[in-house]
């Protein structure tokens, strides 16, 4: 089952990081910034002038018009916004350590840093939008994959994964300045609610392809089966995704769609890529103000490592049980909707935008 576990932590790595030092003030509700700037990807100023060292990685969308993003100066890093309307970068965070990743809270007001100062340390660090340092803390660890709360982000899931992969799940309490041990027998972890969290239960000694969602409740400790044989899921605000193998035809996988009440809303089926021990699940996002799903889907099924035939982009309307293709022959790399779902940051370090109406492609970073 480690092989399930590396596939798993490598998708999540890449589009993909006891009392804290400092103080922090974190509220628990979301309420996301106000929008002003609609996307007109053809008016914005593109690629970025880099101000100091190489572009290292896109981190996220701010609003629809300003992102994140991260240089490499020798060991040291740097996180800039950038207004693409405006072609201005403003520096907001120095780190004297290679920053690995960085997370855009849900509300969009704190980013948290993942620095490291060897192999075998990660330090996380917090900070608002101003750049403001609000908690630091240092955590002996080989890898590091983190989970913010979207219904309370004082609240993060740490999984810390020694070199053998062995690994341990904490919980991180800004308000509290505490972290805890968590007894989760999985690290690959999403919120379900404030205090519920959901994962694949993975059967170590017995490997498989498929295991149940298990949906767990963090203060009376109950464990519940909420699916069997799922392939792999998401759980966003308002709606929970899972991927199963087509019972009719094991060459596709279904997508399924619920509600808060598990209500099944929206189904649609693609075909699927193997892998040696699981099932290639392309990359994906969805964006909960209008209901829109984004994935890459293969033409055909196949095995992952011959498949040559490139990916369709395709928007699903959840609400509207419509779906239209946006580009095809493309690489199946992470994707990130912008707030509006008008555009998406696209590629390995998120180095280009892709216009969803008129289907271009804009690089970040000048190559």
């Amino acid at each position: 089952m480690l092989t399930i576990i590396l596939i798993l932590f490598t998708q999540i790595v890449s589009a993909c990081a006891h009392r804290e030092q400092l103080k922090v003030k974190i509220p628990a509700g979301n309420n996301k910034p106000k929008d002003t700037s609609p996307a007109n990807v053809s008016e914005w100023k593109l690629p970025i002038s880099i101000p100091e060292g190489e572009f290292y990685k896109s981190a996220g969308w701010l609003s629809e018009s300003k992102i994140l993003f991260i240089t490499n100066l020798q060991q040291t890093s740097n996180v800039y916004r950038y207004d693409l309307l405006l072609g201005k970068s403003e520096l907001i965070y120095h780190s004297d350590h290679p920053i690995v990743t960085l997370q855009i809270s849900p509300s969009k007001k704190y980013f948290l840093i993942h620095s490291a100062p060897s192999s075998y340390e990660g330090v996380i660090t917090v900070i608002d939008t101003n750049g403001k340092e609000k908690l630091k803390k240092s955590i002996a660890s080989y890898e590091l994959a983190f989970e913010w709360n979207p219904f309370d982000e004082s609240q993060i899931l740490i999984s810390k994964f020694e070199e053998d992969w062995t690994f341990q799940v904490l919980l991180m309490n800004l308000k509290k300045f505490t972290t805890m041990d968590v007894s989760i027998p999985q690290p690959f972890i999403k919120w379900m609610a404030a205090k519920q969290i959901a994962f694949l239960n993975w059967e170590y000694d017995h490997p498989a392809l498929d295991a149940p969602l298990t949906k767990k409740d963090l203060e009376d400790g109950k464990e519940t089966t909420l699916f069997k044989n799922v392939t792999q899921f998401a759980a966003f605000k308002d709606v929970l995704m899972t991927v199963t193998i087509n019972e009719e035809d094991q060459s596709h996988a279904n997508y399924s769609f619920y509600n808060r009440t598990l209500k099944e809303i929206f189904k649609f089926s693609i075909p699927q890529l193997t892998n040696y021990s699981d099932w290639l699940i392309p990359f994906f996002d969805y964006t909960d103000t209008t209901g829109h799903f984004i994935t890459f889907q293969p033409i055909n099924s196949g095995e992952a490592d011959t498949y040559r035939e490139g990916f369709n982009l395709v928007e699903y309307d959840l609400r509207k049980g419509m779906h239209q293709t946006i580009m095809d022959g493309l690489e199946n790399e992470p994707i990130t909707v912008s707030p509006s779902g008008k555009a998406i940051l696209y590629g390995n370090s998120f180095e280009q935008i892709i216009d969803l109406h008129e289907k271009k492609i804009y690089q970040i970073a000048a190559e």
